[in-house]
């Protein structure tokens, strides 16, 4: 069924590194039954296109292997990334309507990108709880500052990405301390069962080469564009000093288009742990 618009903007979702487009399911029908048109779909390497490292499959499991296996997503890029989301964005531009793109952690990366190169397409970007690099600053830059200080997202790393050319996490590990940090990272405020359902669809391998490559941004075109960003005040993935840090800079690069800023009370993930929430808070984006 062709999806039609109603004269509302239309709702592009883009997931994270380790996720995938299942992330937004329980999101998704709040915003379609407010009459949204609403896209998700699995970057390059990820969700339903991802691709494990043998050594994450093999039995008995190798720690060693794993950690020293090239990643076979090494060669995803930035690029790859923003070429999947403008075939999206076009096509929901051509269906004839406006377009408020939505990246999620790592998707503020792509996003970003996008903006850069499309601003004509897109009415608003929102950053949930998302990297919003500044202008020719790397997004691995941002988890090396200081700010990035409480991160629980380091810890989980099981490989050198320099020699894999991934980040590399291990969603299946039988070590109770290691998934306790893992599931604090991403899903502190998640019940258990949510945790088990979306531990077991995260992917072990996020390319490397996205967070290493700098934007750059100009005011003209990305900076044209109005913005919004989600803080999640219980994060301990992208803690809440270096979403402010991302907003502090953005404002510094275009004090004349604010970014509006909007708080939920979550971890890394609101769309599993509080999906009514977050679905009313961007429809709240949208609405302006």
């Amino acid at each position: 069924m062709v999806k039609k618009f109603t004269g509302k903007p239309a709702f592009l979702l883009v997931h994270g590194a380790w996720h995938g487009a299942w992330c937004f399911a329980k999101v998704i029908p709040y915003l379609e039954r407010a009459g949204h048109v609403v896209t998700a779909r699995d970057l390059p390497g990820h969700g339903g296109r991802a691709r494990y490292p043998n050594a994450f499959r093999r039995l008995p499991f190798d720690d060693e292997a794993f950690a020293t296996e090239p990643s076979p997503i090494a060669a995803v890029t930035l690029a790859d990334y923003v070429s999947d989301v403008m075939q999206t964005l076009d096509a929901l531009v051509g269906l004839g309507g406006p377009v408020i793109l939505v990246g999620h952690s790592m998707g503020g990366i792509p996003i970003t990108a996008v903006g850069e190169a499309a601003p004509e397409h897109v009415l608003k970007l929102v950053y949930l709880t998302a990297y919003m690099p500044a202008c020719g600053v790397p997004a691995i830059a941002y988890s090396r500052a200081p700010e990035a200080h409480g991160g629980k997202v380091g810890a989980a790393m099981k490989a050198d990405p320099a020699r894999v050319g991934a980040l590399r996490i291990d969603p299946r590990s039988t070590d109770p301390a290691y998934m306790a940090n893992l599931k604090r990272a991403f899903a502190d405020d998640v019940c258990d069962d949510g945790w088990t359902v979306a531990q077991n669809l995260l992917s072990p391998d996020a390319p490397a080469l996205p967070f290493a490559t700098a934007i750059e941004t100009t005011r003209s075109r990305w900076g044209s564009i109005p913005r919004a960003y989600i803080k999640c005040r219980g994060d301990l993935a992208i803690v809440p000093r270096t979403q402010e840090k991302f907003v502090t800079l953005a404002d510094e690069f275009t004090p004349q288009n604010k970014t509006e800023v909007y708080e939920l009370d979550s971890s890394h993930s609101p769309f599993i742990s509080q999906p009514e929430k977050l679905a009313a808070t961007l429809l709240e984006i949208a609405s302006k």
